[in-house]
């Protein structure tokens, strides 16, 4: 299995247009952040977790042809923002792409969306199979995936788990009957916003201290903000079986 770190960014914090901080003067491209999003690839199957405003660019970047399906781990603008931008796929490969997300999560995405899944859906608009989840496994082209619930201050959040890869984002609580289900995860995946502690974010000491937990093999930050400083200087004082991830970093697990 191979995951393609499409992006690591978030839209918290002072917008970069209006940012004269290190990090957004930076001239290393590690230290340039899409909004968050991966893409899982085993053999010929690609599987997005996310399509952020960012997605477009992130496809045409990472010379994507071929998307089977998007899971959503919620509804926040920073994570479905490029949903429409399926009708390419739609179009080039003619074929409805699934996407697979909580009730909650699919509901709020109707309701964003609304021309998308119109009985009357006009031509042109991005073709969509919604695929509903709970908290039990499911698979997608023989790919098995456990969600695992998490908590974004008062907002029930997915991540996924398959084989030995685990990818939370957006987490703050975890509860550790959903703990467990990580556990023994060899990759784990799990945000880090900034140094100091978030309403609704890990920090990056709080994100150490679950990856410490758990003691996966390695473990990748992401849903990194410019607060967090700038990816060589940060990199240097993370244990040694923890990384700062990039966008377009690409791993084996």
């Amino acid at each position: 299995m191979k995951v393609t770190f499409l992006g690591t960014g978030t839209s918290t914090g002072v917008p970069v247009i209006a940012c004269n901080c290190d990090v957004c003067k930076s001239a290393d491209l590690r230290d340039r952040r899409y909004r968050t999003s991966a893409m899982i690839t085993v053999g010929d199957i690609n599987i997005v977790i996310d399509c952020g405003p960012d997605f477009r660019n992130q496809m045409l970047r990472n010379k994507v042809e071929n998307i089977d399906a998007v899971l959503f781990t919620h509804a926040h603008r920073d994570h479905i923002a490029g949903l429409d931008d399926i009708r390419a796929f739609n179009f080039i490969l003619n074929k409805v792409i699934s996407i697979y997300g909580t009730n909650e999560t699919l509901e709020s995405i109707k309701t964003q969306f609304p021309y998308v899944f119109h009985a009357g859906r006009y031509f042109g608009a991005p073709h969509i199979a919604l695929n509903y989840i709970d908290n039990k496994a499911f698979t997608i082209s023989g790919i098995e995936f456990q969600p695992i619930s998490v908590m974004h201050q008062d907002l029930p959040i997915t991540g996924f788990r398959t084989g030995d890869f685990t990818y939370i984002t957006d987490a703050n609580h975890i509860d550790a009957a959903e703990l467990d289900k990580v556990r023994g995860s060899k990759v784990l995946v799990i945000n880090a916003l900034r140094n100091s502690r978030h309403v609704s974010h890990y920090s990056l000491g709080e994100a150490l201290a679950i990856i410490d937990e758990l003691k996966p093999e390695r473990a990748y930050l992401t849903h990194i903000s410019h607060f967090l400083g700038k990816y060589e200087i940060v990199e240097q004082k993370l244990p040694e079986n923890v990384h700062l991830a990039y966008d377009d970093l690409v791993i084996e697990v």
